[in-house]
């Protein structure tokens, strides 16, 4: 499939068949966020990868909104939980050519062991759409986050930005709501060009300047 293609139909999808994956599918998948960027290459991730329906109905409790809301999604034969360890970014940066000895947080203009963690799950969601398939990013909610942990055994230094459910659509999917393409915001909204609050680009300002 055309990566451009890729990214058009990438969509969140809440509804799914109980076909099962294929491994190698799976392997791809997971494989496809070790591609991710990460600050120092430093790699601050992890992810918890559930395949096995007993393991996948341990995970439904710790997400319970979602799962009363849209209960097809625990369909979904892959659940997958990425986890942000802050420490490695820390520790990299500790090393003789970052220099950071302190370990400080503070030097960190943003949590980038969160947006390299959620750029990895991105490209799961990408290859999930190249392989046919549907998926799903959803948050865990703060409360749920430490029975979480203790149920899978995942140390405390590991953050869990949320989960990921990936699978074959319900061949009854619900169109998508009309909304979307109402309230989806343009280029010309959010791209400040050169300057804040410029959002014509430079063919286009030139075009309107042409005399007519």
């Amino acid at each position: 499939m055309e990566f451009s293609e890729v990214v058009r139909r990438r969509r969140m999808v809440r509804h799914y068949s109980d076909k099962p994956l294929a491994p190698d599918v799976v392997e791809r998948i997971l494989s496809s966020a070790l591609r991710a960027p990460s600050a120092g290459f430093s790699q601050g991730w992890a992810f918890l990868a559930l395949t096995e329906p007993a393991d996948r109905a341990r995970f439904w409790p710790f997400v319970p909104t979602r799962a009363e809301k849209t209960p097809t999604m625990r369909d979904a034969p892959l659940v997958v939980v990425p986890l942000a360890h802050k420490a490695a970014y820390l520790e990299r940066y500790a090393e003789p050519d970052k220099g950071w000895e302190d370990r400080a947080e503070a030097r960190w203009p943003a949590p980038y062991w969160h947006i390299d963690t959620g750029m990895a799950s991105l490209l799961m969601l990408l290859t999930a759409v190249d392989e046919g398939l549907g998926a799903c990013f959803f948050g865990i909610m703060p409360e749920d986050l430490q029975p979480f942990r203790s149920e899978f055994g995942v140390p405390d230094e590991y953050a869990p930005i949320g989960g990921l459910t990936v699978g074959y659509r319900a061949e009854d999917l619900p169109p998508q709501s009309g909304l979307v393409g109402e309230r989806r915001r343009g280029t010309d909204a959010v791209v400040h060009r050169g300057q804040w609050g410029r959002h014509a680009s430079a063919g286009a300002a030139h075009a309107a300047e042409e005399p007519r």
